[in-house]
């Protein structure tokens, strides 16, 4: 009799474990992500964010283009001396060298292919979505992505 209350104690107490777990927000970056243009509400691509020893990049998978635009872009707009320069936008790696931090994920840059700047770079997740904010000095732009399935 007393097992038994044990083992219904503990069936309860990993039941409420497991259904919490399931409610639990997923706080890795790691993933494919829709990108969102901040200034249109558009979806723009697809970038895969990956890990890399122990830091995170993020290469475009996809480009949503609207009819009449270059369905191949390149970074013509990339800094001269970037490797990026004249590269296709599609299979780009636009996020590098981004680290793990105690509130979210920083330290690295992220390129705005469509007009060739490179950001500082923060990422967090709020709400199951990534927010990306670039950095120029004062300045910043904030995206919010959001994960595909």
């Amino acid at each position: 009799m007393k097992n038994m209350f044990k083992l219904s104690i503990l069936s309860v107490l990993f039941y409420f474990c497991f259904i919490a777990s399931s409610f639990a927000q997923d706080t890795s970056i790691v993933g494919k992500w829709k990108t969102i243009d901040d200034k249109t509400g558009e979806p723009k691509s697809i970038v895969q964010i990956y890990e890399k020893d122990g830091k995170y990049f993020g290469q475009i998978k996809e480009l949503f283009r609207k009819p009449g635009e270059d369905p191949d872009p390149v970074c013509d707009k990339c800094p001269d001396d970037d490797v990026r320069k004249n590269q296709p936008t599609k299979g780009m790696v636009i996020i590098k060298d981004i680290t793990k931090r105690s509130n979210g994920y920083a330290g690295g840059t992220i390129l705005d292919p469509k007009n060739g700047k490179i950001y500082t770079c923060k990422l967090w997740i709020e709400d199951g979505k990534l927010m990306v904010r670039g950095y120029i000095a004062f300045f910043y732009r904030t995206q919010t992505w959001h994960r595909v399935e």
